[in-house]
């Protein structure tokens, strides 16, 4: 219930522990749920239990005695998230006789969308239905749109917004420390909640400094974005150039996504696939050859791309082939310099991002953790006033009810706990019938709506701070 503490009994069974199931354990055990897994592999069920305490049944999804053993009439939630598409749906199903009532699949079809397919989500008992393909797919688009130019993201009914923004040497927020920011530029409230640096996710304090390439989210009203565009010296940019290596269900679903907008060149390795993708995409160029050998990635035009993505089935292919194109496009940005290249790889082993973000990849995707994210904004949806995840920064953006006499409503923002720092940040507050900016000396009340700015493993420190130990 929003503006209470959620209660410690909300049990989830999650079937699975390959990949997305082991992230999503450690991550709501982390937040306190009740977690139960199943899973066949006890090489899986040993790896887990040492690192997370949550009950682990050996056996099959599809065995109900595991089910009745894993006490299914009293769980909440089913994430369903084993490597066979019909087991994840058949469970769905067979969890709604239990009496679950949120059920969560995972599944690579999209012909299960639609309310005229043959069997829909609906039918199929599934609430949220997951497409980790679909997922990396948008996420690179808006990555790229972001390189772009600049993205908006509407939160709070789209009252208040954030926009994304990289921040070049000749941008007046370039070394510049948010205390001196804002009294600088003073003639409209706004606040920069996070800052991405590297692979490093910043939620900053006063005192933090503002460096040339960081990527930044400034929130402000809607009325004010125009004004802070401005005064970002956010322009019209030229049309996008973007090469895409591998034409499979994540490269091809990009290049559907970028429509017109974007210039798209697919390189695929396999000549048949190279043929059907021609025939499938109507706005992409497509070639034919091997994108990890740098002669065919000149040839195919490397040097005038804005960005280079690496969408194969292998880790290793991505990340090397990344480290060549990012020498290959450094190397030919001539001696001003000007030309912002980005490289972006999708790695399938959580172990391997920062080996990639490190390595040649100036961003790297792991389709799961993207599943895993979407899955706990959808469960979270209940205890929040609404959740939106800010792509390409590991943060959140979460609204909420300051509970009557939570600790959040005690002293002024300036004075919260250390602890804190870092983790979350306090954006706006409504008030008066408007949003406003939060600074350090404002005071949520009771009841009151807050924007709350964390970083996805931190949404429990918003717990303790707005709700009422029960």
């Amino acid at each position: 219930m929003l503006g209470k503490q959620r209660s410690s009994a909300e049990n989830i069974l999650i079937l699975g522990l390959g990949g997305v199931g082991t992230y999503l354990t450690k991550r709501l055990v982390h937040e306190g749920y009740a977690v139960t897994a199943i899973e066949p592999d006890s090489r899986l069920i040993r790896h887990t239990d040492a690192y997370v305490d949550a009950r682990l049944i050996q056996g099959s999804a599809m065995s109900i005695h595991c089910w009745r053993e894993a006490d299914a009439e009293n769980i909440d939630v089913l994430i369903a998230v084993t490597d066979n598409d019909a087991v994840n749906m058949l469970a769905a199903m067979i969890a709604d006789r239990f009496g679950i009532s949120l059920k969560i699949a995972r599944v690579r079809s999209m012909d299960f969308d639609s309310q005229d397919a043959v069997l829909n989500a609906h039918e199929l008992k599934i609430d949220l239905v997951i497409h980790p393909e679909e997922l990396a797919a948008q996420e690179i688009v808006r990555l790229v749109e972001r390189t772009a130019g600049n993205e908006i993201i509407d939160i709070a009914d789209g009252q208040t917004q954030v926009m994304a923004t990289r921040v070049h040497d000749a941008s007046p927020l370039a070394h510049q420390n948010l205390k001196t920011l804002s009294t600088t530029y003073n003639t409209f409230p706004f606040r920069v909640v996070a800052i991405a640096r590297g692979i490093t996710t910043i939620l900053p304090g006063g005192d933090q400094e503002i460096l040339p390439q960081d990527q930044v989210l400034i929130m402000a009203a809607k009325k004010n974005i125009p004004k802070l565009m401005d005064l970002t010296g956010v322009k019209q940019q030229r049309r996008h150039q973007v090469m895409i290596l591998g034409g499979g269900l994540v490269g091809c679903r990009v290049a559907e996504l970028m429509g017109k907008d974007v210039r798209v060149k697919i390189v695929e390795k396999d000549e048949t696939r190279a043929a059907e993708l021609c025939h499938h995409l109507n706005h992409a160029e497509v070639l034919h050859g091997d994108g990890s050998d740098a002669e065919v990635l000149d040839l195919a035009g490397l040097t005038d791309m804005d960005t280079f993505i690496t969408a194969t089935g292998d880790n290793e292919t991505n990340i090397m082939s990344c480290m060549l194109a990012k020498h290959l496009m450094d190397t030919a940005k001539g001696d001003d310099g000007s030309k912002d290249r980005k490289t972006i790889s999708l790695v399938n082993k959580e172990e391997y991002l920062v080996l990639a973000a490190t390595s040649g990849s100036d961003i790297a995707l792991n389709k799961k953790v993207l599943a895993a994210n979407e899955i706990l904004k959808f469960i979270r949806r209940g205890e929040l006033l609404s959740v939106a995840h800010l792509h390409g920064f590991d943060a959140e953006v979460v609204e909420i009810l300051a509970a009557p006499d939570s600790p959040i409503t005690r002293i002024p923002l300036s004075r919260l706990d250390p602890s804190f720092h870092g983790k979350i940040l306090i954006g706006g507050v409504y008030r008066d019938e408007r949003w406003n900016i939060a600074v350090g000396d404002t005071r949520i009340l009771a009841n009151e709506r807050v924007i709350v700015v964390c970083k996805s493993l931190h949404l429990k420190d918003v717990h303790k701070l707005f709700w009422v130990k029960t």
